[in-house]
């Protein structure tokens, strides 16, 4: 019988550089998730922070399906009655591209604890200049 492998002390935690120009927006989402969940590490561990700090760039330049542009609304609501708000994905890559990507991959990591303080290592700029050269952050194909 084989015992469960758990991970002691810190975990060694890398910097990843993904440029999502050209990319499909679900096809980019569910390979960042599975770095920022840590899936692509031998010594995975569910329950553990093992994920690495993921910094994309060029999310205005991200491949979405033409029709999708106008079929896809993102909605929210203030809180008050009446106050459900809706833009489509269009309007949303003009105006924020990031939320874009932050959104599809939100979607792709687990709703608990953990997953939010995954979620605290993704950093997305819409441009190809980030704040984040000191940590040299490695480029993921």
């Amino acid at each position: 019988m084989n015992k469960t492998y758990v991970p002691k002390g810190q975990v060694e935690r890398e910097w990843l550089l993904v440029d999502a120009e050209g990319q499909n927006l679900g096809r980019l989402a569910t390979k960042i998730a599975q770095l920022l969940i840590g899936k692509h590490r031998p010594d995975y561990t569910p329950g553990v922070l093992m994920g690495a700090n993921v910094v994309v760039i060029n999310a205005e330049k991200v491949d979405v399906y033409p029709t999708r542009l106008d079929s896809k609304v993102y909605y929210h609501h203030s809180g008050y009655p009446g106050g459900i708000k809706e833009i489509t994905l269009r309007r949303q890559l003009e105006k924020f591209p990031e939320r874009v990507i932050e959104k599809a991959v939100w979607g792709m990591i687990p709703k608990n604890k953990l997953g939010r303080r995954i979620y605290k290592n993704l950093h997305v700029y819409a441009g190809t200049e980030h704040p984040h050269y000191a940590q040299q952050p490695e480029l993921v194909e």
